[in-house]
């Protein structure tokens, strides 16, 4: 199991002090520049009443708050603000979030790179495929390697999953609109705790023009893509049409966190952790980390003093929200990572901040000061990702720090020396908003799979009733959670208990979890270098460890069908 070294960190913040050094009251920072938004967290102890009072006298203006972390949005100038509300005793610390009013300059939407998870564009396919025939399996599913992996067909001959059982998809909004989305979506519950943001303080395009009044998307949409892929995952309904899920009878409630443009901003992802918490759901996914830092560090030296704060404050306002969840019975099931590193001995980072553009410094990485949120904080189950041969995908984060299991992820590298290396099969397939695949050239205005679709392997299946859904491949640890989501789900349902308030114990899922994974041993050699594959020797990895964990695979393979047929060995005493 994980070391739970963020909660001596999370412990230790407020020795530190999130406070930018306080300046007197007759030396009051000027305010000024362009209208930003901040996350002004509240110290231990302080009411939202107390922190909302503070903001007004700083200058700000109250936007929204959660009560159940302390952590409220304000708007105010720039400069000053955060410098003048953190002087206040009812105050931790602010974090700047972004700059709001600004003209954007002309260019494409600025999204966060995706060149992990959509290596394999452009590659051919290996072979033509053939439809499966299985019984209680659709027609698409021969082709998802990783429900086999995880034994999916078969537990669901035991257990498909409880309606009951809800599932929260933390990440860029899901396409309930999709046929195999549609049959477990819950839109009631579903919330978008996100606001598109056409530009950054620099005219950078960043989300582009908003596509509904008010630039709030619906509960039912995704202009990204990467939250519907892991929901279909997770949950696509087994009906006879384009793929299943791990958990195919389970229910999936949208918890939008991320941007159009793949951000994940502290205030939307507090709240959606919150509101899982409040809403009774059972398991969330999280395939994501909080920027604009990749990792949150308490005083690294090549950060402003501001920037310190910041992240101090982004560090104890996602420990608590993980906090809160736990006790109120959420499972949090989040991806490990695709830098390549051993989390406990990170890389050096050049990506920090990753926002505004125009923003990154290189920043030398302390391992006791500095954490990648949420993967580094409490409570979370983290998971590495492997290739159709079970090899530890190359991009995978590793290490027997934070890992507590391993799952399909794709590994578009696999099998080299093989016809099948560098081919989009070695990835994950799941399903694919119809806006997202005509903004990005996969899908023509008619509904009809263009060239470059073809050549990325996109699907298209066509019900008798006319319901068209679209399908596309993705690798990543972002692919490899929301598989081991939909077994933690499975775990739920088939242990759960509870009349009106069905549930189960977060730690007795993690228990059962990582007690029915199946062991994988540490390659033979223990290093893999990914030279021969193409990667630069950053890429090479050392696995530590023994058979029962180690640090590329953890406690194993999740496993659906040990999960529901032998999981009660991991609930007795």
């Amino acid at each position: 199991m994980k070391k739970p070294r963020s909660l001596v960190i999370a412990l230790a913040v407020p020795l530190f002090g999130a406070i930018v050094a306080a300046p007197t009251a007759s030396a009051q920072p000027q305010l000024s520049g362009a209208a930003t938004e901040f996350s002004v967290l509240a110290r231990e102890g302080q009411s939202v009443a107390s922190v909302e009072r503070a903001i007004r006298a700083a200058g700000g203006t109250v936007v929204t708050s959660n009560a159940a972390v302390g952590l409220i949005t304000a708007t105010a100038p720039a400069n000053g603000f955060a410098e003048r509300v953190s002087a206040d005793r009812a105050v931790f610390g602010a974090a700047k979030a972004k700059a709001i009013g600004t003209a954007p300059k002309q260019g494409k939407a600025k999204v966060k790179p995706g060149v992990v998870e959509k290596e394999g564009r452009g590659a051919a396919s290996a072979k033509k495929q053939v439809e499966a025939k299985t019984v209680g399996m659709d027609p698409l599913d021969d082709q998802l390697w990783g429900l086999k992996s995880v034994r999916s067909d078969l537990s669901r001959t035991k257990q498909p999953g409880d309606k009951r059982v809800k599932v929260g998809v933390i990440d860029t909004g899901v396409d309930g609109s999709h046929p195999d989305i549609a049959p477990n979506f819950d839109r009631a519950a579903s919330r978008n705790f996100t606001k598109d943001i056409v530009s950054d303080v620099n005219g950078g395009v960043v989300d582009g023009p908003c596509e509904f009044r008010g630039c709030v998307d619906p509960v039912d949409h995704d202009d990204n893509g990467h939250g519907t892929h892991v929901a279909g995952t997770i949950g696509a309904a087994a009906n006879g049409f384009g793929v299943s899920g791990v958990a195919p009878n389970v229910t999936l409630v949208n918890l939008r966190a991320g941007q159009d443009s793949g951000f994940f901003f502290l205030q939307p992802t507090v709240d959606a952790i919150t509101y899982a918490g409040d809403a009774g759901v059972d398991v969330v996914n999280m395939s994501f980390f909080t920027d604009p830092w990749l990792y949150n560090c308490t005083a690294n030296p090549a950060d402003t003093p501001e920037q310190q704060a910041e992240q101090r404050t982004i560090i104890e306002a996602t420990t608590r929200a993980l906090n809160y969840a736990h006790r109120k019975g959420v499972t949090q099931v989040v991806s490990l990572g695709n830098q390549h590193s051993d989390l406990a001995a990170p890389q050096p980072d050049a990506s920090s901040p990753g926002y505004p553009s125009n923003s990154t410094h290189p920043r030398q990485i302390d391992n006791a000061s500095c954490l990648s949120l949420p993967i580094e904080g409490p409570h979370t189950i983290g998971v590495s990702s492997f290739g159709p041969s079970q090899a530890k995908a190359d991009y995978s984060n590793y290490g027997t720090e934070q890992i507590s299991v391993s799952a399909p992820g794709g590994y578009f590298r696999d099998y080299y020396g093989t016809p099948w290396f560098r081919t989009v099969e070695n990835q994950i397939l799941s399903t694919y908003p119809r806006n997202v695949g005509v903004a990005e050239g996969m899908i023509d205005a008619d509904g009809n799979v263009t060239p470059d679709g073809v050549t990325a392997g996109v699907k298209k299946a066509t019900a008798a009733d006319g319901r068209v859904g679209y399908y596309q491949w993705l690798q990543g640890t972002s692919m490899a959670s929301p598989h081991a989501t939909g077994v933690a789900a499975l775990i739920v349902s088939q242990y759960g208990k509870g009349s009106r308030d069905f549930g189960m114990n977060p730690d007795a899922v993690q228990r059962v979890l990582e007690g029915t994974a199946s062991d994988i041993a540490c390659p033979t050699p223990r290093t893999v270098d990914y030279l021969k594959e193409g990667r630069d020797a950053s890429f090479t990895a050392t696995c530590t460890g023994d058979a029962s964990f180690n640090g590329f695979y953890g406690h194993g393979a999740v496993d659906a069908w040990s999960a529901v047929t032998r999981g009660s060995e991991f609930l007795r005493g």
